[in-house]
Order: C-alpha cells, then structure tokens, then sequence
C-alpha cells in the first residue's frame, strides 16, 4: 500500500466532504437500518474546518483519496482535538484509519493529550481508538449531562450519545 497524509487543497474539499458524509452515513445505517436523516450534515464538517487551529488533511493510497481527518490544534495548550476521522467507505479493514492516525502523531509530536470523541453505536470506532490507537475512555456524553440548549447534538450520535476519549502523550 503506498499510502500519504497530506493537507487537502481548495480542489479537495467537496470529495473530502462527500466522502466522509457517505461514511458517516454508512456507519449508522449499518447498525440502524436505511434513514432519510443526514447524519453528518456539511455545516457540522464546516464548523470543524473553519475551527481555530484546524488542520485538513487527505489520506491517499495509489493516487486515490481514502480518508481524512480533521484536527484541531491548540499551540499554546498542546491539548489537541481529533475531530473527525474517517475512511472511505467501501475501502475500510485495509489499515487505511490506523495509517492516517499514526501520520497523526508523527506531524504532531508536541501534542501532550489528544482528544476525540465517537458515538455510542460505532463500535468499530469504540474498538479502534482504545484497542488500536491507544485511547481511553473519559466519559460518555449524552442528553443527560454536557448539554448547553436542548436542540444541542454531538456529530453523528443520532441524538443518543458520544464516548469521549483521551491519549495522554
């Protein structure tokens, strides 16, 4: 596999979007069943983008893009935030997600504490960060606590909660 990360360009961004909102769709809809709801709508991958110290980047293997991520980095704090991650549908099981945060880490060596979060339904995700990646679960968020307005949703929880996770560095 040869595999790259590198930050998306102007070109990029509506395939990046596209391609995360069908994963993200598909996700849900594996445990849930077929919906006519938007799972990850495009204003919620714009909030992460346009985030202060937000950083895009592309996975690409053979030429292709299959996956991205969105970090937030906080320069003064060095506690930093993944938060969207994800790998094309179609192309998953194939170390596409593990690869991208690996590259992660590497291009972020100053981080002391990662930070991310997943809904409550994706246990591949759930098994990934903590058995994979090295994370661990800090709290589960959901309607009972950690809301500001009650019409506040966490990214693609389908309204009933997310695992927090940190890796301290």
């Amino acid at each position: 596999m040869n595999f790259s990360l590198a930050k998306i360009k102007d070109e990029d961004v509506l395939q990046f979007k596209k391609d995360m909102q069908e994963a993200f769709q598909k996700g849900f809809e594996d445990v849930y069943g077929k919906t006519n709801g938007i799972i990850l709508p495009e204003q919620d991958i714009d909030r992460s983008l346009n985030e202060k110290g937000a950083i895009a980047y592309k996975a690409v293997v053979d030429g292709s893009m299959v996956g991205g991520a969105v970090v937030v980095i906080d320069k003064a704090t060095q506690h930093n935030h993944l938060h969207l991650l994800y790998v094309k549908y179609g192309t998953q099981t194939k170390g596409i997600g593990f690869s991208i945060w690996n590259q992660i880490e590497k291009l972020h060596p100053k981080t002391k504490v990662w930070e991310t979060c997943t809904p409550y339904f994706e246990k591949r995700n759930i098994h990934f960060y903590v058995n994979k990646c090295g994370f661990h679960i800090v709290e589960y968020q959901c309607k009972y606590n950690h809301r500001l307005e009650p019409d506040d949703d966490f990214i693609g929880d389908g309204g009933d909660g997310m695992f927090v996770f940190k890796k301290q560095m």
